[in-house]
């Protein structure tokens, strides 16, 4: 099966990008774990769909780099409104999408034509641990010791369209994510696994953060993540609600701010590196093997 592809990225969290909305694919996940390997593939952190909705302007499917599928990506929908504006699929510059975690409003800001940055509503965020899910009780979890790798450490836990767990810490760029990452992921206290921010606060309205992604491991950047720990920096003192927070991340800088009403809003770039065709069987795998 020939399939017409764009590569993405939001600040260096790389998409591949199909339009599904007039042809469906048989099998997203396989072929996001075919595109995600930066060796045998296209290379990037997953797999986004773009389909139609009968309840918003479009429909974003997002399928991580080990094929399970996704809830919510923030650098990822920025890349869609700049996908379905650029192409000429939409004129709008304010715009609904659709995804696993409820319909995202997006602001779109053109330049030249093309869409340079997009500002994204993200809905409330969720603090009860059974809505992000937690194994645990009370109405939130908020610097709770957790024992991970044999060392405890508090963590302040947020669902932003997707669980996070955020850890505050010194120097992120020490950290052997490697190792700790996927002690965090698959911890039994997340019973979805969860996606995990390390983060270093350097004043009232700036952080630095590192992520670990569940199922594509430590990207580049995480909307959702930096959303997360702009919550949980409000949640332990370190920065005040209603006021912007820009977020240094390995392959740039967002912009977010907690509202009154609980709503988290992210601003940042979208930018289109490559369009692409290959030649996908569906049937074998990418030594050509039967499955």
């Amino acid at each position: 099966m020939k399939i017409r592809f764009s590569k993405m990225h939001g600040i260096g969290n790389d998409y591949v990008y199909v339009d599904c909305t007039k042809t469906a694919l048989p099998d997203p996940a396989r072929l996001s774990r075919f595109v995600s390997d930066r060796h045998f593939g296209v290379g990037s952190d997953g797999l986004i769909l773009i389909l139609p909705s009968e309840k918003a302007d479009f429909m974003m499917r997002i399928f991580n780099a080990d094929g399970s599928e996704g809830t919510m990506c923030g650098n990822g929908i920025r890349c869609v409104g700049k996908y379905v504006y650029d192409r000429g699929m939409t004129d709008k510059t304010s715009l609904a999408v659709e995804t696993l975690s409820g319909v995202k409003y997006l602001t779109l800001f053109p330049e030249g034509g093309k869409v340079a940055r997009v500002s994204v509503d993200m809905g409330r965020a969720a603090l009860r641990p059974e809505e992000i899910p937690v194994l645990a009780g009370g109405d939130d979890f908020v610097a709770r010791p957790v024992e991970v790798g044999g060392k405890t450490c508090a963590v302040t836990c947020v669902n932003v369209g997707n669980p996070h767990a955020v850890i505050f810490c010194g120097d992120v760029k020490k950290l052997d994510l490697a190792r700790l990452g996927p002690q965090f992921e698959r911890h039994p206290l997340f019973p979805k696994r969860v996606n995990t921010e390390f983060v270093r606060v350097l004043g009232p309205t700036e952080l630095e953060m590192r992520v670990w992604e569940r199922g594509s491991g430590e990207t580049f950047a995480c909307g959702t993540g930096s959303c997360a720990s702009v919550v949980a920096a409000v949640l332990n003192g370190f920065c005040r609600r209603g006021e912007d927070v820009t977020v240094h991340l390995l392959g740039g800088d967002l912009t977010d701010r907690w509202e009154a009403d609980g709503t988290v809003r992210m601003t940042g770039p979208a930018a289109h590196v490559f369009d692409g065709e290959l030649d996908f069987d569906f049937e074998e795998d990418r030594h050509g093997e039967a499955q």
